[in-house]
């Protein structure tokens, strides 16, 4: 089975999730083609990350310029199908939160993936995100490449479906995947009824180095951990908000912020309005070894996000035996069990927040030692990489054997 994987930046930080799928992909026989928009040149710091991006081809290496030749040739050799990708890209414009001349960069980038793939032929292209990425490789089948597919991880999608035409790239596509039960109802309220089994559940995995660990037991530092990029959908300042009220009730209290992102000067500004510089760290961004070592030095995990699709941290975080405090948000809940693996609370509501943090705090380590166990072997039976990869093997395997037209 060749199939390529298309995603708007790859290598990153916080997708490694979609290195873990594609990794486990070829472990099961499956020869992926990897290629992005950019991300040739982002500074990773996790040597798989690394290795990624020497396998990885980049549309926009060369620059925009370095598209024209693939669309002078879409458009000399196939006009007819190079005036359909042009009407839809025009189509898709519409009512779009992005002006119309990226549209049409779009097409030319279909365009380039056109032409790679007609030197590397596959069966299949999956992209993640239901945002550009799925935008490019719906235009490259729309020209005579092979059917697509994408993962829809929310909240972006969620929250502006129409914007992005999200039902216009389910319709063109083979298939749709979600990572959540809520995620799955929340394309499904954009498709007619009779297309619904067009959506199929998969969640995202995690592999060995995650299941594979000692147990580390749970210290009795009262410190807990958020990782996550430091933005308004996360809730880091609600954080900081609950930890001043815990520090001015005398809780002893260290919160590690682990991450970076556009809003880190604002958290830093209220972390030193409200004096907590001595309880609050902020990491930067740092790789996959050193997110697992925050978390097995912290209690419990603590993510208080507005908005979700279901994070991978969390799944990070109960396969390394620890709890969980997060809220009822998209597809958590359907992950995290209040009181067996963790606690749920009302996202926005700092009072519920503070009460959490502080439940767990006053926890003891034995206590919370049991309720990782529990979070370990939920996870592995509803997250494990490989059993996960062998649903998208499956769905690959529907597909037909066409694979790009000559253009």
């Amino acid at each position: 089975m060749k199939i390529a994987y298309f995603i708007n930046q790859y290598p990153k930080v916080s997708h490694s999730f979609i290195r873990r799928e594609i990794l486990a992909l070829e472990a099961q026989g499956a020869q992926v083609s990897r290629y992005a928009v950019r991300g040739w040149a982002d500074a990773v710091v996790d040597p798989a990350d690394v290795a990624e991006q020497g396998r990885t081809q980049y549309l926009l290496r060369q620059g925009l310029w370095g598209l024209l030749p693939a669309v002078l040739a879409c458009a000399l050799v196939a006009p007819g199908r190079f005036c359909a990708a042009l009407k839809l890209a025009l189509q898709v414009s519409r009512g779009a939160d992005r002006p119309w001349p990226l549209h049409l960069v779009y097409l030319a980038e279909a365009c380039q993936l056109l032409r790679w793939l007609r030197q590397n032929p596959v069966s299949h292209v999956h992209a993640h995100f239901g945002t550009n990425s799925a935008e490019v490789v719906m235009l490259a089948h729309a020209l005579g490449g092979p059917g697509y597919s994408f993962t829809v991880h929310g909240p972006e999608e969620f929250d502006k479906p129409q914007a992005l035409h999200l039902a216009r790239k389910m319709a063109h596509s083979r298939f749709v995947v979600a990572i959540s039960s809520y995620g799955r109802s929340q394309l499904w309220r954009w498709l007619p009824h009779a297309q619904w089994p067009k959506v199929q559940l998969v969640h995202c995995g995690l592999d060995a180095a995650f299941h594979n660990v000692p147990v580390v037991p749970v210290p009795p530092a009262p410190r807990l951990v958020c990782v996550g990029r430091l933005c308004e959908q996360k809730g880091q300042l609600l954080l900081v908000e609950a930890a001043r009220l815990l520090r001015d009730a005398g809780q002893p209290l260290e919160l590690v912020l682990a991450g970076d992102g556009e809003m880190r000067p604002e958290i830093e500004r209220l972390v030193a309005r409200y004096g907590l510089q001595p309880h609050v760290r902020i990491t930067g961004w740092i790789g996959a070894e050193q997110v697992r070592t925050e978390l097995l030095a912290a209690r419990a995990l603590v993510l208080p996000s507005f908005a979700e699709g279901l994070p991978v941290v969390i799944m990070e975080a109960m396969a390394l035996h620890r709890p969980v405090l997060s809220t009822y948000v998209a597809g958590i809940p359907e992950l995290v069990q209040p009181g067996v693996h963790g606690w749920l609370f009302p996202a926005g509501d700092v009072q519920a927040l503070a009460q959490a943090m502080q439940t767990c705090l006053d926890t003891p380590p034995e206590a919370l030692q049991a309720m990782g166990r529990a979070a370990h072997q939920r996870v592995l039976q509803r997250h494990d990489a490989h059993t996960e990869a062998a649903k998208l093997v499956a769905l690959f395997g529907q597909d037909d054997t066409k694979s790009a037209s000559p253009c």
